[in-house]
């Protein structure tokens, strides 16, 4: 007695079709997992016989194997457990094979017989879509999210649901489809008083899509004016908005009832944060921070404290837009195209910039500390800005300028940009070229200053690069306390 069913395992965020072939033959009864299954896939064993029993269903006799074909992919998770119980009651007759064959499966079953969700549904979905196959049956939380595939998701709450409806007995109940409005309110920029100098730099970013340096010493807002990045940033195109939800789906990230992530991702790992954590990979090869916030932002506070590792591998992602990460078994490729925000001290004390302190660190101290960034890295950032203490005056003031209407300048800016881009008079571009002579700019640094100033340009509403605008781009890339070596 042989029945399949079909699920999808995922290689990074790649669906791989797998068929599930349930085997029953004679003989002391026994469930045997093959087709290199790790661990959470060989317990299904214990979690499918008490899910069926529990479902007051007949657990199959005899000697049963359970095959994940192809057997050189590896299969991961606990997303196997629906696909293997349908398999087994299909072989032993309890539901037909024909109708099983029609439909893709996933989820994790409960010992009761419930059904769990698992990360990676929209993907499963979307292999389902690929393979011409109609119908998902899946656990009810996530029917919303498989139906942003485009295939139809059959929901259920408990395993004798599904075997009701494979048989024809019950129709799945309805859904509600899940929207892309944010979750989270945005921190508004009205919170910020004063850093007219750190506000501007933020548009700037936010208008360019540029890599953003904020330092300065403790206490002067350079974090929170980098938390209100997210909040000044044009929602997502329904394509971007499908991709960063796939790589947040394959992390179990997806609320179930606003599946479809509408706005720009933002990310702040802590600065103990390991390289795979930040870069994706690990034993089950997923996504890191850095592909979490693809499309969106990615912000390092205390960057200097960050293991020097994790900064050097984002190098990659900041040029390419993509992860690739390698193991002897195979690579998989993770989409990262993120905006870079840092904060850090001028110093390791803190003091060193603040006209109410005096830095205490030696020059062997201070030397250690900025040889944790390298200047490769430095480099990638567009704008480096330090951020000043506050005075009196600009903290007693009113709230400043909102975050809706940055956002409207945002938008144009970037709607200018993508119409045609500013073109530099001789004047300016006579104007980079002795920059380029005179201080310390390398090729990419030279680039960097010419998209600044497209970007300051395109907020102006100019059809050309004028020379203020190249001098305004230069001041954040000119040498500060921040980089100077």
């Amino acid at each position: 007695m042989l029945a399949r069913a079909v699920t999808f395992a995922l290689v990074g965020l790649e669906p791989r079709r797998v068929e599930v072939e349930a085997h029953i033959q004679g003989g002391a009864p026994s469930l045997t997992i093959v087709g290199l299954a790790d661990r959470a896939c060989q317990e299904a064993k214990q979690r499918v016989r008490s899910g069926i029993l529990s479902a007051e269903l007949d657990f199959p006799g005899g000697r049963v194997t359970v095959n994940l074909a192809p057997a050189e992919l590896k299969k991961e998770g606990s997303g196997f457990d629906l696909p293997i119980a349908l398999a087994l009651l299909a072989a032993s007759h309890q539901l037909p094979r024909a109708r099983l064959a029609e439909h893709a499966s996933c989820g994790e079953l409960a010992l009761d017989g419930r059904l769990r969700r698992v990360g990676g549904v929209l993907a499963v979905a979307e292999g389902a879509r690929r393979d011409d196959l109609e119908r998902i049956v899946c656990p009810y939380e996530a029917c919303a999210e498989a139906a942003l595939a485009g295939v139809e998701p059959v929901g259920v709450r408990h395993l004798s649901d599904a075997v009701a409806y494979l048989r024809g007995e019950l129709e799945p109940p309805e859904f509600v489809v899940g929207n892309g409005k944010a979750r989270r309110r945005p921190l508004d920029l009205a919170d910020v008083r004063g850093q007219e100098r750190g506000r501007r730099a933020l548009e700037l970013a936010a208008a360019g899509r540029h890599n953003l340096l904020l330092g300065g010493p403790p206490g002067t807002g350079k974090t929170m004016l980098a938390r209100r990045l997210p909040g000044i940033l044009p929602p997502l195109e329904e394509e971007q908005a499908l991709e960063v939800t796939r790589i947040h789906s394959v992390a179990g990230l997806v609320d179930p009832d606003h599946p479809l992530i509408g706005y720009a991702p933002f990310r702040a790992p802590h600065h103990s944060a390991s390289t795979a954590a930040i870069v994706g990979g690990g034993p089950r090869l997923r996504p890191g921070e850095a592909s979490l916030a693809h499309r969106g932002v990615l912000l390092l506070d205390e960057l200097a404290e960050f293991q020097r590792p994790a900064l050097e591998a984002l190098r990659q992602p900041l040029e390419d837009g993509e992860l690739v990460v390698a193991r002897a078994a195979g690579s998989v490729r993770f989409p990262a195209r993120f905006q870079l925000v840092g904060t850090m001290n001028l110093c390791p004390c803190g003091a060193r910039g603040d006209p109410g302190a005096q830095c205490s660190c030696s020059a062997q101290r201070l030397a250690r500390y900025r040889d944790k960034l390298s200047r490769a890295l430095l480099d990638r950032f567009d704008l480096v800005v330090t951020v000043p203490r506050a005075r009196a005056l600009e903290l007693q003031a009113g709230p400043g300028e909102a975050s809706d209407p940055v956002r409207a300048r945002v938008v144009g800016a970037r709607l200018r940009l993508a119409d045609c881009t500013p073109k530099r008079t001789a004047a300016a571009d006579e104007l980079l070229t002795r920059a380029v002579e005179r201080l310390p700019l390398s090729g990419r640094g030279r680039a960097k200053v010419a998209g600044v100033a497209r970007t300051i340009a395109a907020l102006a509403a100019s059809d050309a690069v004028l020379p203020e605008h190249i001098a305004e781009a230069l001041a954040y890339r000119a040498p500060t306390e921040l980089a100077t070596p």
